[in-house]
């Protein structure tokens, strides 16, 4: 499954990179929106939980329709 993720703020590149690997990362005017695969309910907790451990504020998370 396919997800996108909105971060508020602008996360720096080392961050993107090294705190999410899994996912691709494009920054737009006051937000990071990440996406990838997310495997399983367990991913998907783990990512979160990453995202509260570096103080960041999710905006928005969806589940994109399968390509």
């Amino acid at each position: 499954m396919r997800y996108e993720i909105r971060v508020s703020g602008v996360l720096q590149e080392t961050t993107r990179r090294e705190g999410f690997p899994e996912l691709a990362s494009t920054v737009v005017p006051d937000q990071t929106v990440l996406v990838g695969e997310v495997v399983d309910a367990a991913h998907l907790y783990g990512l979160l939980n990453r995202f509260q451990a570096l103080g960041l504020t999710v905006t928005e998370l969806r589940r994109l329709p399968a390509e």
